[in-house]
């Protein structure tokens, strides 16, 4: 899961560097990212599917199996659309591990014991996605960007090794004929928003590939979202939506998603506008959000209990927000210690806020339907993001790349909003539950 993370951010810094050594144009680059989240959106609508039918631990192997080899496949690639290739088989393999990964965990603690995951769950889904822009430049820099890849091979083939002997299998199993009409709407539909949304951008929403790919897309979501309300048993649970908590809790992770991954998008392309720092200064500019958020995982586990989701996650999301809009004002940007103030800021309060909502959000959901839920929540919060990204894009092509951050502060602003549907309280321990 820290690989797939990571890999999110990591080839950011050296699209530069991939389009030189292709002799492509960095727009033309640009779909090495966009494969790999168009890819990772196809497959995590049958993620919980997979991992219920065939068993979390199978599902989770193999695909960590196929990610580690498309990863030497990156590394080896001879030309761009070789690379793409291996980026998009890359990206399927990711769409199973975090949702799958995160349901492992998930079963494997109940509802008052996942407090105490924090200090685990903070590293895969908020720190590496940090960690990957510096990671990045460095071996881009240092070595060659054809490491950004190799370095998950020996990583990969422990980790299988490891899971292998040390994870437990649960097949939860289901009588259910699968919803072959909910996966040929929704999985389309996830793939065409997911390329306009890396392209648009760049190439204009008038493109007629983007137009297409938005119109058709927009047309299948609605017919997907129509479809799995009314069949007996859908790919995408949408009903588990109208829990209070839940629901709540993963528009939360669409919103906050899209100012976080907008931030990490924008904000080196701004400290490099205004310094003229290289890819690797750029990268580092946001390192000390990764030292805030080991520290938001140490206050969540011990505020968490004392204060509840809610008062713990709306005043979170609010100085978080003042925060994004401090990285956007004239100045900040160019002032190194200012940066790296405001980044460790941003980890320190929006991890807590993150970690938060991940963790009140399941509170509710029974075991049987935690593979659904958690698939359903990161394709939520992996769409979220790109909107991010896609959204960062156009208005710093519109305005400036100011005005794209104070975009995200507005995101997270909104947030606050939803947060106030969050309990109180947090989960019961056996000894403190009723009779």
């Amino acid at each position: 899961m820290c690989m797939n993370g990571l890999d999110s951010t990591i080839v950011n810094p050296a699209l530069f560097t991939i389009a030189r050594d292709f002799g492509q144009p960095v727009s033309a680059a640009n779909t090495v990212e966009t494969a790999f989240l168009v890819a990772l959106a196809l497959t995590l609508p049958v993620a919980g599917r997979l991992g219920d039918r065939y068993g979390t631990k199978r599902v989770f192997l193999g695909a960590l199996a196929v990610f580690t080899a498309a990863s030497a496949a990156c590394g080896l690639a001879w030309d761009l659309p070789s690379l793409v290739v291996a980026r998009g088989v890359q990206g399927l393999a990711g769409g199973l591990l975090t949702p799958v990964g995160m349901t492992l965990l998930f079963r494997a603690f109940p509802p008052h014991e996942r407090v105490k995951l924090s200090k685990v769950l903070i590293v895969p889904t908020a720190l590496m996605p940090a960690l990957g822009p510096p990671l990045g430049g460095f071996l881009t820099a240092h070595l060659s960007w054809h490491w950004l890849f190799f370095v998950n091979v020996p990583v990969g083939a422990a980790a299988v090794a490891l899971g292998a002997a040390g994870l437990r299998e649960h097949v939860e199993g289901t009588d259910a004929a699968f919803d072959r009409t909910g996966f040929w709407l929704v999985t389309p539909a996830l793939g065409l928003l997911t390329y306009a949304l890396g392209f648009g951008p760049t190439r204009g929403w008038a493109d007629p590939p983007v137009a297409v790919a938005t119109v058709l897309g927009a047309a299948l979501l609605m017919a997907a979202v129509a479809h799995q309300l009314r069949a007996p048993a859908p790919l995408l649970r949408l009903g588990l939506l109208s829990d209070r908590v839940y629901g709540a809790a993963t528009v939360l992770a669409a919103l906050t998603g899209a100012g976080l991954m907008g931030v990490l998008f924008v904000f080196p392309l701004l400290y490099q506008a205004a310094l003229g720092a290289s890819a690797l200064d750029a990268g580092l500019s946001v390192f000390p959000e990764a030292l805030g958020l080991m520290l938001a995982s140490q206050a969540v586990d011990r505020l968490l209990p004392r204060l509840g989701p809610r008062l713990l996650t709306v005043p979170a999301l609010a100085l978080a927000a003042a925060v994004f809009a401090a990285l956007a004002l004239p100045g900040v940007a160019e002032n190194v210690w200012a940066v790296r103030a405001l980044m460790f800021a941003i980890g320190l309060v929006l991890g807590t806020a993150v970690l938060t909502i991940q963790i009140a959000g399941f509170e509710g959901v029974s075991p049987a339907d935690t593979g659904h839920a958690m698939g359903l929540f990161q394709i939520v919060r992996t769409v979220g993001g790109a909107l991010g990204i896609a959204l960062c894009a156009a208005v710093a092509h519109a305005s400036s790349f100011r005005a794209a951050i104070a975009t995200t502060a507005a995101l997270l602003a909104l947030s606050a909003f939803p947060a106030t549907r969050l309990p109180t309280t947090t989960p019961a321990t056996p000894q403190e539950s009723p009779a």
